[in-house]
């Protein structure tokens, strides 16, 4: 039997921070957050972050479903010797839509429009309730960096990086 399937095509969408599928999906990875960790993330977050050219945010639709978010803001955490830096935020596929690679074209097209932002390197924050997350990071160039950020002094906070101006794409 041939478990290989076909690539599938996300249709991915910059849409504005209050956006209803915005909404939706962010409150399905809160939910999940609750899950894992017992509360959601309290990282502090102001949706003009997310209006260029501070940052950006993505829906990625299936058909007209909207099934995943990503999203970057510019960031003051300095790594890989320099300042020019964007950290990614709610990374996010619904559990309906999962397994079918669509977290890696998503962080493919955060990592391509942050660069054409003028960003030199990516960070962003996990934690080790995600170890899937953990695993897609690591194996799409991310190396730990130091912690930074609302979780910083968390022990179960995890901190990634990648310099955009060493990557082949």
């Amino acid at each position: 039997m041939n478990e290989h399937r076909p690539p599938v095509q996300m249709r991915l969408v910059r849409a504005d921070y209050g956006d209803p599928d915005v909404t939706r999906l962010v409150e399905e990875v809160q939910a999940e957050y609750v899950t894992r960790y017992g509360s959601p993330d309290e990282t502090p977050l102001d949706p003009l972050m997310f209006e260029p050219p501070a940052g950006i945010f993505f829906v990625g639709y299936l058909d007209d479903e909207p099934v995943a978010t990503g999203a970057w803001r510019r960031s003051q955490v300095e790594v890989f010797d320099t300042a020019r830096t964007a950290e990614i935020k709610r990374m996010y596929v619904a559990a309906s839509a999962r397994g079918r690679g669509l977290s890696r074209v998503m962080l493919r097209h955060l990592e391509a429009t942050a660069a054409e932002s003028g960003v030199e390197a990516l960070v962003l924050e996990t934690g080790i309730m995600q170890p899937e997350a953990i695993a897609l990071y690591e194996s799409s160039g991310y190396v730990r960096v130091p912690q930074f950020g609302y979780y910083r002094d968390s022990p179960s906070s995890r901190c990634f990086g990648k310099d955009l101006r060493s990557s082949s794409g």
